[in-house]
């Protein structure tokens, strides 16, 4: 079957549009396909810094025929409705229509239409240059002679060529014609811009990935992801030294170079005076180079890796002392940038606050921090922590955010904090807190456990919520500006993480703000769904708990949660619950009926089977029993106690005709199915809870 080799040959496009467009092509491509009939077995795509390519196999030579029937008009119809007809199915008559009989509504006139597939080719060549016109670049521009006329193609960057194959493996393939801006495709491209600038042709996919190979350019950007940490690695152990490895800047670094070479470099050792991360930060945002640690020591060497895009005839001396050259001034500023908030206290920046404005409804930054202050002493003692080093964490969290580095490399931002903190010789656990408030800020992000960051984590957080709430700032549908959906996890995360008993509607009120607690607290709900969805268990459940009212403590709704996916995983679980639903399902329908709810105690002297009686006193006996042990926190044991319950309230509905012709027996029986969902809510609103 033939295959498809489509290449979009162009001026460098941003490492950071890459992989988006490559997806973009391989879907829009293969979407339009199978609109058009041509399915296929396989297409990926690829993006290096000067070109898009997509290979699709598989895809048949031709279109299939089409048949289809076409329903028109009532036989007897107006003239301008069958005239619109025949001239919509391309009939020359209405002999050529078949009429359909419907004694009900009437015969109607049937158009047998078919059309005969076309070749795959010449689809194509209708699908590709409808692609290049639409492909959806989040900024685009024209060029050239022609960019100011009516209808200039635009793209990226200057779109030079247009690759475009069709034919089978066994055959030279053709070329798909077509013209897009002037640009005809055909089967040549270029290789590398300094290495191999030479036009060369190509057939089909796998020549197209040698030749660009012989010509210095590594298409798959996976590959280019390998090579370059690979050969940093060695370079690095060649040394004695070890990769601090970065997969974010090792992504970029492959979006832009088509032929990675791993080169090393230095700098003074002075500047380790500097921390780490900021001789990190130095070199990777302005170089976009690595760094290399001593694997003794775990400390920075003054080494780093750069990425060249060229095998250099000097062996890259060149560009190894101009990238030298480059790091050496900026790690010199880096320097004086330390050395200089160094000679501030952090204290001492507190009053420039006072003329920042963190929100125009909420006060300046100063007030805001004032607010964490007063929470995190309030929640200091819920979580084991010192009140005097908290609230002096707090105050000093935000003071890195108005210092030099910070300024420059707003990444290190509380973690530059913990440094001066320890420099002015305060607390240990005051200068972690400083660094850790911000934490966690993803899924993947490291939870504090010491209890003062805690306590300063959560009231940064809580505060920011809050203060959102009260002035009806909440984020809505994809758009959370202000990221109140990462502090409400972050809240979550170090709470269940770190086993912290928090009352979270008492500690919502203890904020400056007046807001809509409970509006928050299933906010909170919502985002530990998300939570724990993502950790395997069932957000059914969550609801289940939550719809008791009252489950603001996260930490027992966690174990709640956990305890009684445990118990519907089992046979018990599964039949008492079913046995729950059907009662509350007989209940629904009767109480709809009757107007009325069935509440109150049933009447022992009503009771006239033994099946009744005996699921009245395992109701009293499992009542209690999940009573104490849900008082006592065993949700295991008030699972436990309500799997006693299943035998009973199995043969209860084995036995017992709920609606009795006694009026009061049913009215009784009723208050007894009522009795099993009342029972059963001790844990949990099994109503909540999925089949």
């Amino acid at each position: 079957m033939p295959d498809l080799l489509f290449e979009l040959f162009s001026e460098e496009i941003p490492a950071r549009m890459q992989a988006k467009a490559a997806d973009d092509l391989r879907r829009m491509v293969t979407d339009k396909l199978v609109a058009e009939g041509l399915v296929y077995e396989g297409a990926k795509a690829f993006a290096t810094p000067r070109r898009l390519a997509l290979t699709v196999h598989g895809l048949p030579g031709r279109q299939p025929d089409l048949k289809e029937e076409r329903k028109g008009p009532k036989v007897g119809a107006p003239d301008a409705a069958v005239q619109g007809f025949l001239k919509a199915t391309g009939l020359k008559s209405l002999d050529e229509a078949k009429i359909q009989k419907d004694p009900k509504k009437g015969d109607f006139y049937i158009a047998l239409i078919e059309k005969p597939g076309r070749p795959a080719i010449d689809v194509i060549a209708e699908i590709l240059p409808v692609i290049v016109r639409t492909f959806p670049w989040p900024k685009q521009m024209r060029w050239g002679a022609g960019s100011a006329t009516r209808g200039a193609l635009t793209w990226v960057r200057p779109l030079h060529s247009i690759i475009a194959t069709f034919g089978l493996e066994t055959e030279d393939p053709d070329v798909v014609k077509f013209d897009v801006g002037g640009i005809e495709a055909g089967q040549v491209t270029r290789g590398h811009r300094f290495m191999a600038p030479a036009e060369f042709s190509v057939r089909r996919f796998e020549d197209y990935v040698a030749k660009l190979e012989a010509a210095k350019v590594v298409l798959d950007p996976q590959r280019r992801r390998d090579i370059i940490l690979a050969d940093a690695k060695q370079l690095a152990f060649a040394q004695g030294y070890e990769l601090v490895e970065d997969e974010a800047l090792l992504e970029e670094v492959a979006g832009l170079v088509e032929w990675p070479v791993a080169l090393m470099g230095s700098f003074d050792q002075d500047f380790l005076s500097i921390p780490g991360e900021v001789i990190r930060a130095t070199i990777r945002n302005n170089q976009k180079c690595f760094v290399v640690r001593d694997p003794k020591t775990g400390k920075l060497a003054p080494k780093f890796i750069l990425v060249s895009n060229i095998e250099a005839t000097d062996g890259g001396k060149a560009i190894v002392a101009g990238n030298e050259r480059v790091i050496r001034a900026r790690l010199s500023d880096a320097k004086f940038f330390y050395e200089t908030d160094l000679k501030t206290k952090l204290e001492a920046r507190l009053p420039k606050f006072e003329n920042i404005v963190f929100h125009e409804k909420l006060g300046t930054q100063a007030e805001r921090i004032a607010r964490i202050e007063r929470l995190a002493a309030e929640i200091a003692p819920l979580v084991g922590a010192d009140v005097e080093k908290t609230k002096r964490a707090a105050r000093l969290a935000k003071a890195d955010l108005l210092t030099e580095v910070v300024g420059e490399f707003p990444e290190v931002q509380g973690l530059m904090g913990k440094y001066y903190a320890l420099a002015q010789g305060e607390d240990a656990s005051v200068a972690a807190a400083i660094e850790d408030h911000y934490k966690p800020q993803g899924p993947n992000d490291r939870v504090p456990n010491d209890p003062v960051a805690i306590a300063v984590a959560l009231a940064d957080k809580i505060d920011i919520l809050t203060g959102f709430w009260a002035i009806d700032e909440k984020p809505t549908g994809s758009k959370d500006p202000f990221a109140l959906r990462r502090a409400a996890l972050g809240a979550i995360r170090l709470i269940a993480d770190n086993g912290i008993r928090l009352p979270l509607l008492a500690t919502f009120a203890k904020a400056a703000k007046p807001h809509d607690g409970k509006d928050l607290l299933s906010f909170f709900a919502d985002r530990l769904k998300v939570q724990l969805r993502e950790q395997g268990a069932r957000h059914d459940l969550v609801d289940a708990v939550f719809a008791l009212g009252g489950q603001d403590d996260l930490l027992m709704v966690v174990r709640r949660v956990e305890a009684l996916g445990k118990f519907l995983d089992t046979d018990d679980g599964k039949n008492l619950l079913a046995g729950t639903k059907r009662a509350s399902n007989i209940l629904a329908i009767e109480e709809k009926k009757d107007k009325r709810n069935f509440t109150g105690a049933p009447e022992a002297s009503l009771y006239k089977l033994d099946e009744e009686k005996n699921l009245a006193a395992a109701i009293e006996q499992v009542k209690a029993e999940a009573g104490t042990a849900v008082a006592k926190e065993d949700f295991a044991g008030a699972m436990g106690a309500l799997a006693k319950l299943r035998p009973v309230v199995d043969a209860f509905f084995d036995k017992v005709k709920v609606n009795d012709d006694d009026k009061a027996v049913r009215e009784n029986r009723l208050k007894l199915l009522n009795e099993i969902r009342e029972a059963t809510r001790a844990v949990a609103d099994f109503s909540k809870i999925q089949d």
